[in-house]
């Protein structure tokens, strides 16, 4: 926290500062303003933030439960594609071979799904921090993912043919139109008797479940918390941090008179612990309103999806497993 919010310390210092420099030493006793109206700035913005941090929560909270989900669905889709797909249905049996063959093929599709939808959901939009120069740094210290500046096509490469990868990366939007790769793939499996009608239609559900998950996730990347909220909490932020010190000169003021000049001073790192504590639960909101940035405190997307690869291929029982992507710094991208 310490690190993260120095540059915004050494502000605090600087508008804390001043004020007293020239109350000390110009002896401009005017300076100092009553409390109450720093005291009804204060509960305003208190109640600003309370507000904006609130949505900022669900925002997150929500996104964690839609992977959530998709981590489930997944699953399901790796079971389904595998117990469902057989002979059972049909009159000729096909080789065991080609079964499994089709098994790894819906697999490393949705695997290549997940991959398009986390690049997706990683590119930059005007709103988020992408642009800001501690953000930049944030990202190289906690070597954060910056997926969307990679090629896509290039990861998800070893989950589709030649021919459907450049069908999917032609698309605007290359995860819903894997999806659709996927559902025509169960029309030719239902075809081919390798699939009942039942059997065919859970499958379908689970696509049907996957075009949800990811419309939720978009509605959040693509739609901001709205800007007259997330704004004007900044602004009414940073004019109660401009004059707490000179409602704060007033309370010292009043202890110097009796107690010492010097007492005055103590308005210094009075405001600064206020304005720390304002300021940073407004950075909170506003670092986590946007929760697929891929920062310290976004859903850690990449990491889930590994983990998901991990669990698909492992039923196919498969040996050369990737491994999960260890967090850096304690945290996980």
């Amino acid at each position: 926290m310490i690190r993260w919010t120095r540059k915004d310390i050494i502000f605090y210092f600087i508008v804390s500062t001043y004020p007293v420099c020239l109350y000390y030493f110009l002896g401009w006793d005017w300076i100092a303003i009553p409390t109450l109206p720093i005291t009804l700035i204060g509960t305003i913005v208190a109640f600003n933030l309370g507000f904006k941090n609130n949505n900022a929560y669900d925002r997150l909270w929500e996104a964690r439960k839609i992977w959530g989900g998709i981590v489930n669905s997944s699953r399901s889709w790796g079971i389904g594609s595998i117990d469902f797909i057989t002979n059972y249905f049909r009159t000729t049996d096909m080789g065991e071979d080609e079964i499994k063959a089709i098994h790894q093929r819906l697999i490393y599709r949705h695997i290549a799904w997940l991959t398009a939808l986390r690049y997706q959901l990683r590119s930059e939009k005007p709103w988020e921090h992408h642009n800001h120069i501690d953000q930049i740094r944030f990202r190289e210290r906690f070597h954060m993912s910056a997926e969307h500046k990679e090629d896509l096509a290039e990861k998800i490469a070893p989950f589709l043919s030649a021919e459907e990868k450049k069908d999917a990366l032609g698309r605007k939007n290359p995860a819903a139109h894997i999806i659709k790769l996927q559902s025509a793939d169960l029309k030719e499996l239902r075809a081919l008797h390798l699939l009942d009608d039942f059997r065919h239609m859970e499958m379908s559900k689970l696509l049907n479940e996957f075009y949800t998950l990811q419309g939720k996730s978009e509605r959040i990347k693509n739609f901001p918390l709205p800007r007259q909220y997330a704004t004007i909490s900044y602004y009414f932020v940073m004019l109660f941090i401009y004059i707490l010190p000179f409602g704060m000169l007033s309370v010292f003021g009043e202890y110097a008179a009796t107690l010492g000049a010097n007492f005055i001073w103590l308005t210094i790192p009075a405001s600064m612990i206020v304005s720390w504590v304002y300021f940073t639960l407004e950075k909170v909101g506003d670092y986590s309103e946007n929760p697929f940035e891929g920062t310290g405190n976004d859903i850690p997307i990449t990491s889930m999806s590994r983990g998901i690869e991990i669990n698909l291929r492992d039923m196919l029982d498969e040996n050369n497993l990737p491994e999960p992507i260890a967090p850096v710094n304690n945290i996980s991208t």
